[in-house]
């Protein structure tokens, strides 16, 4: 299981800081979940950690390995660390199996042969057995973003990065996307998260990180952020979320 560290991580749009200097380590099995407002630095940071983001300053170890060095391929690393956006980008005239199978018949050169028992064990586990033939516009949002992680899932992930992939459901669907993630925390899947479900954070997360301004204000056990948080830009926010 991969440890992935960052290091002093900056990074710029212009002349506006989104990061301003990150350091944050990902033991193996942990869950990690990154809260604050919009803007605060969340989608990005996560961004830069499957390199869909090269950053300006600072070092991204996986393994030990640095991986942010200019000029790395990073496919081998989106391999290694998936990734789940809140938009749910299935292809429309591709089957929900067709979405699943494309990256690893693409990038690992697998048939749909030798992929078919795994990505129906994965449907199966997910409760959408009956629905790997349906294309994305017979399923509902939760069951699209249930698509969305067996996608990810299928290349067999070390780490899984999800960015606020709830926030586009209806509150009915909110649930059966968070049981995926609840299911996949108990089995020991290292992940980091930035959400906004507060709740959900403090039932399962091993370490919670409030993000303001780009830089990690304030970060440890969920218990003692949501119930005793010692900078007061944490409970400004906890105040307004709770």
């Amino acid at each position: 299981m991969a440890r992935l560290e960052l290091c002093d991580i900056r990074k710029s749009f212009g002349t506006t800081q989104v990061l301003q200097g990150i350091d944050l380590t990902i033991e193996p099995g942990q869950m990690i979940c990154l809260i604050g407002a919009s803007g605060s630095g969340k989608s990005t940071l996560l961004r830069c950690m499957n390199l869909l983001e090269p950053v300006d300053d600072g070092r991204i170890l996986l393994d030990g390995d640095d991986i942010s060095e200019p000029g790395r391929d990073p496919q081998p690393v989106r391999q290694r660390i998936g990734m789940v956006f809140q938009s749910f980008n299935l292809f429309p005239h591709m089957t929900a199996a067709e979405n699943v199978m494309l990256a690893p018949r693409r990038i690992k050169g697998l048939s749909r042969a030798a992929l078919a028992p795994t990505v129906s064990a994965l449907f199966d586990r997910f409760g959408l057995g009956q629905h790997m033939q349906h294309y994305p516009d017979q399923l509902s949002g939760g069951q699209q973003q249930r698509v969305a992680i067996i996608r990810a899932l299928a290349m067999n992930p070390e780490i899984m990065l999800f960015d606020e992939i709830t926030s586009a459901l209806d509150p009915e669907l909110v649930g059966e996307v968070l049981d995926v993630l609840r299911s996949l925390r108990d089995e020991g899947m290292t992940m980091v998260l930035a959400t906004h479900e507060m709740n959900f954070a403090r039932e399962l997360a091993d370490t919670v990180c409030f993000l303001d301004q780009g830089r990690i204000c304030e970060a440890g056990p969920p218990a003692q952020i949501f119930n005793d948080p010692q900078q007061p830009r944490t409970r400004a926010f906890l105040s307004r979320v709770l």
